[in-house]
């Protein structure tokens, strides 16, 4: 069993406030299953916390070993812990951690900004709806969030816009490179492989 200071006491009156508390916490879990109060001469009650223990280790067939005694933290052991911690989220946030998104990322990134499905974004972007289906899985991970929505937001935050995307209308609708011409010399990818 590990004994491990806290910073507050909850549910106390004000009439306790003099009377540590100790919790007793799972050690794999977390959770808090009981807690005792110091006696009225402020030691700790040794015969209760054990028999407490042992009740609930013997319900939940567990050893003594598996549990965390937490009691409240002095205030001199926590002088300045918050205003450090508040500075170093502040500069943490200042920094604006970019996440790295290849060329196709970005692309699949821009679509789901628009709020397109799969489906659209494998159209515009010439791909099969199952690669898109791969990139949004990468995307998903990359930034650590569990849906498309997440991934909006999460996206929007962070410092780098995704770059605009050539889709399906912008290549038709875009203007020829210099050399080209609209000429029969040209001719689709499908009637090149069938001449």
């Amino acid at each position: 069993m590990k004994l491990i200071r806290r910073n507050e006491q909850p549910h106390l009156s004000s009439r306790d406030a003099a009377r540590e508390v100790y919790f007793f916490y799972e050690k794999n879990t977390g959770v808090a299953h009981f807690q005792v109060e110091s006696g009225p001469d402020g030691n700790f009650p040794t015969e209760q916390a054990a028999g407490l223990l042992a009740m609930h280790c013997m319900v939940r067939g567990q050893s003594p070993n598996d549990y965390i005694v937490m009691v409240p933290a002095e205030s001199d052991f926590l002088d300045g812990l918050k205003e450090k911690a508040d500075k170093l989220l502040q500069a943490g946030r200042s920094a604006g951690s970019t996440v790295k998104l290849t060329r196709r990322e970005d692309e699949v990134l821009s679509g789901i900004m628009r709020s397109l499905a799969n489906k659209e974004i494998a159209a515009d972007l010439n791909l099969s709806e199952r690669t898109v289906k791969f990139h949004v899985s990468s995307l998903l991970a990359k930034f650590r969030v569990r849906g498309r929505l997440e991934l909006v937001r999460e996206a929007s935050r962070h410092s780098n816009p995704p770059t605009p995307v050539a889709t399906r209308e912008a290549r038709e609708y875009g203007s020829r490179p210099n050399g080209f011409s609209s000429s029969n010399n040209v001719l689709p990818l499908v009637k090149r492989c069938m001449a």
